[in-house]
């Protein structure tokens, strides 16, 4: 089930919503814990039994780190069996396929092992189960006794299946009590149509152009239509991402639940470090916390500092998908991160803003060529396209090919957006932004108005079209 179906807008979440008033503050919670078992079921099934053993494995694990007996040999079984499971379900093929290529090198028989489900969003349950097990044990977090209000911090259904990636000691009071005003609800019903239609009416347009660049072979690819098409898989990974995270955080505020950022602007940073700082931050920082951190961040030696960083953005890279196009994506941003702190960054704050910028943006948009083409050898070809090395004809596969009205106008409000340029004309006209309560009087009424016309045009949209797939269910 996905926030843009009319089965979540008009079934699921309002039945929801109505019992968890009907409940009252007692029994909101166990409505909540049960919505959410069934919002996870309705897409996978039996598999909800693998997120509950997940929760009952961190509980116990929890329980006994807080007894105080044998504390660092119980997070290491939490982590370790979180790991594994993380690894059979997603990484098992994976594992399997690339042992198979070296073997097959020295003519040894391959290993033969059916493909695994890969269940929604457990790369999201897992990293949070984990991260309450560790926290319990380095003492950040309070121990839960009872294994229901720990089954609603890993399954709460706004963050279940795509973040964002939510730490206990942030949930825990509002787990235990929380109160819903009309002005928290009013934010989080704008919030939520707001990501909506970020994800309906610019993400999706802007992938129909996205996903006909990237179906043509790279060798086929004139410069200008090969950055069109990463240009237009930049405008549509944002925007689906971003748009779900802000329906999960609206989703939360109608819940009475206060969820952090987990994004803020990202095109517009003038490194690839500030990019991390801005792009998916509940997963940097989680990898800030429980990896970069603990392996010595840089604190160390020069040297050690930038194997750190390739090691954090191998495993992110890894964290995205079971496939080497990740890795080397990963690998791409650990390398430009290396590059700077060896000096680049020195320069780059030196440097005119522009300069920053431009520099940030090529080597991001570049990057999401990795992103999206699993092939690595079609990958390197698209970014010979992108620099002018061998493009293909551009008579045959003009920009213009790709593009229709509706498409081009998606695109080119996601551009403006992504850019921040709404801001620079909200300052300059003197209005300001009202996060996250609605503003009263006409401006108020006048934003009701255009939300409602925003819901509608979404409604529609939904209605017309089956295709509405989030980029990141599959992580």
């Amino acid at each position: 089930m996905v926030f843009s179906s009319p089965v979540f807008l008009f079934l699921f979440l309002p039945l929801t919503l109505l019992a968890v008033w009907l409940f009252g503050r007692r029994g909101q919670n166990t409505v909540l814990l049960l919505a959410s078992l069934l919002f996870y079921a309705w897409g996978e099934g039996a598999y909800v039994l693998l997120m509950l053993a997940t929760v009952l494995v961190n509980h116990l694990c929890g329980l006994a780190i807080h007894r105080g007996v044998r504390p660092r040999l119980w997070v290491g079984v939490a982590v370790v069996l979180n790991l594994a499971t993380l690894i059979a379900f997603k990484y098992a093929n994976f594992l399997v396929d690339s042992l198979n290529a070296v073997t097959a090198s020295f003519g040894l028989a391959p290993v033969d092992l059916a493909p695994v489900h890969l269940p929604i969003g457990i790369s999201f349950f897992i990293f949070q189960g984990m991260s309450y097990a560790i926290d319990v044990y380095r003492g950040t977090a309070e121990v839960q006794q009872r294994p229901g209000p720990l089954a609603l911090y890993i399954s709460l259904f706004p963050q279940l299946i795509a973040g964002p990636i939510v730490r206990y000691q942030d949930v825990a009071r509002q787990i235990a009590d929380r109160t819903t005003d009309l002005a928290g609800f009013a934010s989080g019903v704008r919030r939520f149509i707001v990501g909506l239609a970020k994800k309906v009416l610019i993400a999706d347009h802007c992938a129909r152009i996205a996903d006909g660049v990237f179906a043509l072979p790279s060798d086929d690819l004139p410069l200008p239509t090969a950055w069109l098409g990463a240009v237009a898989y930049a405008v549509q990974i944002y925007f689906d991402f971003s748009g779900y995270s802000d329906m999960a955080i609206g989703l939360g505020r109608m819940l009475g639940f206060e969820f952090l950022e987990n994004f803020d602007r990202p095109y517009i940073a003038r490194s690839v470090r500030e990019f991390w700082r801005r792009w998916h931050i509940s997963l940097s920082t989680w990898f800030r916390d429980y990896l970069y951190i603990p392996l010595g961040g840089s604190r160390l030696s020069a040297g050690r500092t930038y194997l750190n960083l390739f090691i954090v953005f191998l495993l992110t890279g890894l964290w995205h998908g079971a496939s080497w196009n990740f890795v080397v994506w990963g690998l791409v941003h650990g390398l430009f991160l290396v590059i700077e702190r060896a000096g680049l960054g020195r320069l780059l704050d030196r440097a005119p803003r522009l300069v920053g910028h431009l520099y940030t943006l090529v080597v991001v948009l570049m990057a999401w060529v990795f992103f999206r083409i699993t092939d690595l050898t079609e990958a390197w070809h698209y970014i010979l396209a992108m620099v002018g090395v061998n493009p293909g004809d551009a008579v045959l596969n003009p920009p213009a090919l790709f593009v229709t009205h509706s498409t081009l106008v998606a695109l080119a409000i996601g551009v403006l957006g992504a850019l921040n340029v709404h801001a620079l004309v909200g300052r300059w006209t003197g209005l300001r932004r009202t996060e996250p309560h609605l503003p009263g009087g006409v401006r108020g009424a006048l934003e009701v108005a255009g939300l409602l016309l925003l819901f509608v045009g979404v409604a529609m949209a939904v209605a017309s079209t089956t295709y509405s797939p989030f980029i990141y269910f599959r992580f």
